[in-house]
């Protein structure tokens, strides 16, 4: 539990001063919310107040999705980042989603319920290992996807998500050398895509990398009419079997605009609360993973909770903080990936 270092006031309601030094190591707040507390509520009078909007990625639980004031892929909430007027800025998401937004908006505060939810794919490219690996190909220039941290955002010359992946590729003089990082499946299908002969770093997403291809064909024998829809992060097996390949906002679209009735995704799990929203006529089954568990989960973006979410907001912790040299380099590829895309849905 975390010390606190001033108790509430007897006669006026005074919000405890926490230990920053224990919401670091915690990597949240560490206090008791009580059970009756209407915390959607609570969370809209807090942003109201405070001047901030949540930002919240598809794969958060679905009460953080139905609180927010914008829910997307990577592409869309880099650019409600770059465009939102708030002073605080909430990211339900991981670690490299809020740095970006810290990137971009370096005046404001940004804040993440949990420092902890990391990412698998983003932690396959340790900074020094991948400046080595650079070196190697210096005529290269470096496009990264944006699942990656603020040290290799800042090695590379133009970020993409996979919404504008392909677009940004297919903008590259043919003559010129690309690498590709950190994901390796998605620099796959970008090479089978675009025809383009990229170094690839040899990253992936413990998420997608775990769909199984034969409980997959089983499922599509037992749903023979149901489209599979997949991200580009899986595996080339499971990519084989999609009937449409493309970023979480692609899936989503073409879900609504196919008149199939029942869909396999193979992306994670929280997608499809937005898409039985968009379509609660339709039926979205979630693509089995090869392991033990029938969940697809990803454990870093469900360490965020309503509770800490809460939390984050009440006391404005924990932040989101960066050296102003590494934002500088970290913020030309990105502003280079915006320019690039636009039009990109």
């Amino acid at each position: 539990m975390l010390t606190i270092l001033a108790a509430m006031s007897t006669d006026t309601l005074t919000l405890p001063v926490l230990d920053d030094a224990a919401i670091a190591d915690a990597g949240f707040v560490q206090l008791p919310v009580d059970p009756t507390l209407d915390m959607f509520a609570e969370i809209e009078r807090l942003k109201k107040e405070k001047n901030a909007v949540l930002l919240a990625h598809y794969y958060q639980e679905a009460d953080i999705q139905d609180v927010a004031d914008y829910v997307g892929d990577s592409l869309g909430l880099s650019r409600e980042a770059a465009k939102t007027e708030a002073d605080i800025i909430v990211f339900a998401g991981v670690h490299f989603m809020a740095e970006t937004a810290k990137i971009l908006n370096p005046s404001k505060k940004v804040i993440l319920p949990d420092l902890n939810a990391g990412c698998s794919l983003a932690d396959s490219c340790p900074p020094d290992e991948f400046a080595a690996f650079r070196a190697e190909y210096p005529d290269h220039i470096v496009i990264s996807y944006i699942n990656c941290s603020a040290a290799i955002k800042a090695q590379t010359d133009i970020i993409c998500t996979s919404s504008n992946a392909k677009h940004l590729v297919e903008q590259i003089p043919d003559d010129q050398p690309i690498i590709f990082a950190p994901d390796k499946n998605l620099g796959r299908w970008l090479i089978k895509e675009t025809g383009r002969d990229m170094v690839l770093w040899d990253g992936s997403c413990i998420v997608h990398e775990i769909f199984s291809e034969q409980k997959l064909v089983r499922l599509k024998t037992r749903h023979p009419n149901a489209p599979v829809l997949a991200h580009p992060e899986c595996e080339e097996p499971v990519l084989r079997l999609a009937d449409h390949i493309g970023s979480t906002s692609s899936i989503r679209r073409f879900a609504t605009e196919n008149p199939a009735t029942e869909f396999i995704v193979a992306t994670e799990a929280g997608i499809l609360h937005q898409m039985q929203k968009d379509n609660p006529g339709k039926t979205f089954i979630p693509a089995p993973p090869d392991n033990g568990c029938a969940c697809n989960d990803c454990p870093h973006m469900k360490l965020n909770t309503l509770e800490k979410l809460y939390l984050c907001l009440e006391y404005e912790k924990p932040t989101i903080e960066m050296e102003e040299s590494l934002r500088l380099r970290a913020l030309k590829p990105i502003e280079r990936m915006l320019e690039m895309s636009e039009g990109v849905k």
